[in-house]
Formats: structure tokens, sequence, C-alpha cells
């Protein structure tokens, strides 16, 4: 199931699963991985040790800080000609662009979820580089992609197999 078929012939599918910390990304991310038989590119891992830094100690990331990091999940997309699933918050749309620029058919799956709720998630998680001080800037960062071509937006709440269910009629 990791190929969409495209004017009649089968493409690889690329999807970004995006939304603010504490949505579900990684869970989903994962799931639909498996789901499609495709890799799956945890986009935590590939921050660079200062940006793990500024965010442990609740310094949130700027632009420039993403900047590097972004083209590097756009090389790891790029690199999987197969298909890929991305984790991956990609809240401006500049951002998303970035990674648009590397795998023009880019699909985002948008996890909805309201500031409280995330609040709620990330400070009962206990092993994680993400405080929940920084949960705020997040949202006050966040440009909705929802409108832009190639997005589906979810409700972050709903069952992990709603999700995958919905995500798979919609790819």
């Amino acid at each position: 199931m990791n190929e969409l078929y495209v004017s009649g012939r089968a493409a690889p599918v690329w999807c970004v699963v995006m939304g603010v910390s504490g949505c579900g990304k990684s869970s989903l991310g994962a799931a639909l991985a498996d789901m499609l038989a495709l890799p799956l590119i945890e986009g935590d891992d590939f921050h660079p040790p200062a940006n793990v830094g500024k965010m442990s100690a609740g310094i949130p990331l700027t632009d420039a800080d993403r900047a590097g990091w972004l083209d590097t999940l756009g090389a790891q997309l790029a690199g999987h000609a197969q298909g890929a699933v991305l984790t991956c918050s990609a809240l401006k749309r500049a951002y998303r662009d970035r990674l648009r620029a590397a795998v023009p058919d880019l699909r985002f799956v948008f996890m909805a979820l309201t500031p409280e709720e995330a609040q709620r998630r990330v400070a009962s998680r206990t092993e994680h580089m993400f405080p929940a001080s920084l949960v705020a800037n997040q949202f006050a960062t966040l440009e909705s992609p929802v409108g832009e071509a190639g997005v589906l937006a979810v409700d972050a709440t709903a069952a992990r197999d709603a999700l995958l269910a919905e995500v798979k009629a919609w790819l």
C-alpha cells in the first residue's frame, strides 16, 4: 500500500505528520509508516545538539535554528525514492514550503489540537527534550496549513485507528 496511483501509474508517497508538540505526531507517524510499509523519519532525531540544548532549557527555536534542520529533513525525504513518512512540527508555511522544495508531491497530515490539550499532554511527558513551557510559543508560531494543497487536517484527540482510516482514505 505504499504507492498511490496517479494517472494510472504507481507513484511513491511522501507524507509529513505535523503539528505542535504533544499532538501525537510520533505515534501516528509510526503507525502510518507501518501501514504504508514505508520508512519512518522521526524529525526530532535530526535536531542538532544546539537545538536540543535550547529546547531542553526552555528556549524557543528561531527560524535560523530550524533552517538547517529542515534542510536535513528535506534531504532525508528526498533520499527515499519509494516514499517515506516524516514527523515534523512544520509550524510555518515557509517551513512546509522548504520541505516541499525537496519533495514536490509532499503531503501533510495536520494533527489539530487545542492549546490546553497540548499543554496537558506535554506536561505529562517525563522523558522528552521539549518542556511544557514552550507549548504556548508553538501555538504563537503555528500558521495553520488548512487550505493549503496536499493537507489533511485531523482531530489529534481521535483514536489512532480512526486517524489511520481517515488518512488511508485521503491518500
